[in-house]
């Protein structure tokens, strides 16, 4: 089975370019900073790994993703390699995207801290995720 999932923040605004001929699809290109759980000392921090969308999937990358934002992707790992202008060969490692979401809302700024909102907020865990009140399950449209 070849599948990852990653969560993670953008290194730069995806780079998208359309694939030659009569039928040509859109091609999505970005990077993921994704921090590393355990961190030893001297290490980096972070993994950088290059994702790859095509058609509708690289179109919603190139109209709705930027630099900063922290989304969630589903794929497979693809290897390749080609031969570079001075003849050497380079051997490639990238996700191939199936899925991409985001992972935190607009109100969050591009450095990560949330934008001020007179709206109340529900308290958020250490990942962001909003923590549920007890005795609402009656409210929830499912349980």
């Amino acid at each position: 089975m070849n599948k990852v999932i990653l969560m993670g923040r953008l290194t730069r605004d995806p780079e998208v370019r359309y694939s030659a001929g009569e039928n040509s699809i859109a091609i999505a290109r970005y990077t993921l900073a994704v921090e590393r759980r355990f961190k030893k000392e001297g290490e980096a921090t972070a993994d950088f790994i290059s994702c790859v969308a095509f058609a509708k999937q690289a179109e919603f990358a190139d109209r709705y993703f930027r630099q900063g934002m922290r989304i969630i992707v589903s794929g497979r790992i693809q290897t390749g390699s080609y031969t570079n202008r001075d003849g050497i060969k380079i051997y490639t490692t990238d996700v191939v995207i199936e899925e991409q979401n985001f992972a935190e809302s607009k109100s969050h700024t591009e450095n990560g801290e949330k934008a001020q909102s007179n709206a109340p907020m529900m308290p958020e865990d250490a990942n962001g995720f909003m923590n549920i009140p007890e005795g609402i399950d009656e409210e929830l449209p499912f349980s």
